[in-house]
């Protein structure tokens, strides 16, 4: 039965392959150090589920050391861009990018169905199993496809990872940092916290204050933790349940698409989204690091604003 331990695995041997590229290489300035970085992440995703909590928090410490010494600066991105990069046709680079959506959809479709000596093929037990299998499963199909097409050595993809990991730094973690802060603050009950701060700072809220708070502060929960998955159960626990829908009857899956895009506004203008804010502009090698943020932050707030209306708007029943 395979487990999501499969996919872990295989993000950790990506990492393992990197942590090798870099302490292999002589020109490295900080190769050692660099390895340590990768190497530890790699233990991680490898081994994260046999260390233990107290093994895995000395593991991030050892992480967060690293990375604040210096580990991850030198030669970031010495791997270079390859620039002779296809023989073939470009628009059949397409066809590996297409790959990777077309075949996670259909496999998280097929996969939960196969069943093998009597018992399912994927583990019953997580839920998210199925797309993450078939996500996998896309990429290791899109890579085959890519070899191909581009004739590239064997060793390129773990040479592009590197040249990429090292291009990104640090802020290649954070999604993983965010979400699990995510889920500190669900069970530490900061949605119960934001509960009372709302009561006793509304106390007679009426339909505009609360779709006020809700939409502003999904969106300023967001920019704190940088994911709008992980405000949604705060703000929808503090205010969206008790206020909107207990309250007044709002429609709850209204409230939570537009709470949503709520959210996704803040995570236009936080660096903490650095998959999305701050990889591109080190990617690209803009000047200002916060230049993606600068453009996209009246774009935000135009969106904020319709966000708002509409939530007021739609959210109540009609009279």
């Amino acid at each position: 039965m395979i487990t999501l331990d499969a996919v872990y695995a295989l993000a950790g041997l990506l990492f393992a392959g990197v942590a090798l590229a870099i302490g292999l290489d002589a020109r490295e300035p900080r190769g050692l150090a660099g390895a340590g970085f990768y190497g530890l992440l790699a233990i991680s995703f490898l081994l994260g589920g046999q260390l233990g909590d107290t093994a895995n928090g000395a593991l991030v410490l050892g992480l967060v050391a690293l990375a604040a010494t210096g580990a991850l600066e030198g030669a970031r991105g010495s791997a270079g861009a390859r620039t002779d990069l296809s023989p073939a046709p470009a628009w059949k680079l397409f066809v590996p990018a297409l790959t990777i959506p077309l075949a996670a959809v259909a496999a998280s479709l097929v996969l939960p169905q196969i069943r093998i000596a009597g018992g399912p093929l994927l583990s019953p037990t997580a839920k998210s199993l199925p797309a993450m299998a078939g996500l996998a499963l896309g990429v290791l199909l899109a890579l085959g496809l890519a070899m191909g097409l581009l004739r590239r050595p064997l060793t390129e993809p773990i040479q592009s990872a590197r040249s990429l990991m090292q291009a990104v730094g640090w802020a290649a973690l954070l999604p993983q940092l965010l979400a699990a802060l995510g889920a500190v603050f669900a069970l530490s009950g900061v949605g119960v916290a934001v509960s009372h701060l709302a009561a006793a700072a509304l106390p007679s809220p009426d339909r505009l204050s609360v779709v006020l708070v809700y939409c502003l502060g999904m969106a300023a929960f967001t920019v704190v933790m940088g994911n709008a998955f992980a405000a949604f159960p705060v703000m929808t626990a503090g205010v969206g349940l008790p206020l909107i829908v207990g309250r007044y009857h709002g429609d709850p899956a209204v409230m939570g698409a537009i709470g949503m895009l709520s959210g996704f506004c803040g995570t236009l203008v936080t660096p903490m989204a650095a998959n999305f804010n701050l990889v591109p502009a080190a990617l690209l090698q803009l000047r200002d690091r916060y230049g993606v943020i600068r453009a996209q932050a009246p774009t935000a707030a135009l969106l904020l604003a319709g966000n708002t209306a509409l939530m007021y708007f739609l959210v109540f029943p009609k009279p």
